[in-house]
């Protein structure tokens, strides 16, 4: 089991469809390996990639299996998801 996957959305925040490709490949790259947390590094920018990231983190699917999400209090251009897997 890895311990964390970390995803960083500078390279694709002005291509929507990246944005979702990036954020589904990593909870699916999480689910396969039972990662304990995913972070996810969305920049301080105009908050657009924020709110985009908000809204993924609502999804059903991540919910099912978010434990936990946590700001970054140091910088809050980042935040982490926590994951609870089901026993196998």
């Amino acid at each position: 089991m890895s311990n964390e996957i970390k995803i960083d959305l500078h390279d694709v925040n002005n291509d929507s469809d990246a944005i979702d490709q990036a954020l589904a490949g990593a909870l699916e790259q999480a689910r396969r390996t039972r990662t304990k947390c995913l972070q996810i590094v969305h920049g301080k920018g105009s908050g657009q990639l924020k709110k985009r990231v908000a809204r993924f983190l609502q999804s059903p699917e991540v919910r099912a299996v978010a434990r936990n999400v946590d700001n970054d209090s140091k910088n809050w251009g980042r935040v982490f998801v926590y994951f609870r897997w089901p026993e196998r």
